[in-house]
């Protein structure tokens, strides 16, 4: 995996030869978990160059193709700039790089009503355009179930997880579409002078109940009474009833099933890209946390 500065240093030379155009200024990003990520100005604008993993590589390809989309319908995505060749990204050292457009803005923290409204209505917008359908419930995650060798991470963390997969596999039909998959809300970025407020980091993307993005978007703003502006901007635009948040426990205990399942896999593969092992077990606790909450 090239670190940030190891992958800035690439950048010219990959610029050059696969997108024909000529890097005017290069300087290393924070990555992700499973990413490397560098700010690239070229000639014909500013980008994000973001490397992936080749075991992440499946959803990252995929994700860049959703977001190409939704941005041709209007939505700020960091959408990829196509190749000389068309391609959406190249191979590299065992992995993916693509170019995402830079979306103008700051960052949104989700510490304000202000900052909710703006999380909640992008959201939405994005689930309206992501051709949303009723859809009878079935599993959406092909990565992990409650058969997978590193739940034994913790000791409830099977029984937990089991429970949880179980609460969802009985829930009635409800509305799907195309998922973010972890909108944080620094993957909001709301832009003053236009008014506009984009949504990024597109690479889990993928078809599921709406609920899911809304669970995710309620755990990263501390529960339902604290995410209460999210919620209520959300439901004036969204395109799902407001019956289907009664469902919202069931989705938030998945919610935490998958985020303590992610980490226990990271820990079990001892995993330290984007962080160390006590985030990772930082990370498992936190789900833990969610699902004995929701229990």
């Amino acid at each position: 995996m090239p670190t940030d500065i190891e992958l800035a240093a690439l950048l010219p030379a990959l610029t050059l030869q696969h997108w024909g155009d000529t890097a005017l200024d290069v300087r290393p990003l924070g990555g992700g978990m499973n990413s490397s990520t560098a700010r690239v100005r070229l000639v014909s604008g500013q980008y994000v160059a973001k490397w992936v993993a080749a075991s992440f590589v499946g959803g990252a390809t995929a994700g860049l193709a959703e977001s190409l989309q939704l941005a041709e319908r209007g939505l700020a995505t960091g959408a990829p700039l196509p190749t000389a060749s068309g391609a959406l990204c190249v191979d590299l050292d065992e992995g993916v790089l693509a170019l995402l457009r830079w979306v103008p803005g700051a960052e949104l923290a989700g510490d304000s009503p202000g900052d909710q409204q703006l999380i909640g209505r992008t959201l939405a917008r994005a689930h309206t355009l992501g051709d949303p359908t009723i859809e009878p419930t079935r599993r959406f995650f092909d990565w992990f179930d409650e058969d997978s060798p590193y739940l034994d991470a913790a000791p409830t963390l099977r029984v937990e997880v089991t429970g949880a997969l179980a609460a969802y596999d009985a829930l009635p039909p409800l509305t799907w579409g195309l998922l973010h998959t972890d909108p944080a809300p620094e993957a909001f970025r709301h832009d003053p002078a236009s008014g506009d407020t984009g949504l990024i980091d597109w690479a889990g993307a993928r078809r599921g109940p709406l609920l899911y993005d809304v669970a995710s978007a309620v755990m990263y703003l501390g529960g339902p009474p604290a995410a209460r502006p999210f919620l209520d901007a959300y439901l004036a635009a969204a395109p799902l009833p407001a019956s289907e948040l009664d469902h919202l426990p069931a989705l938030s205990r998945y919610r935490g099933a998958v985020q303590a399942a992610y980490f226990a896999e990271r820990l079990s593969r001892a995993d330290l890209t984007g962080t160390d092992e006590a985030g990772n077990r930082q990370g498992l606790a936190d789900g833990l946390s969610m699902l004995r909450d929701l229990s």
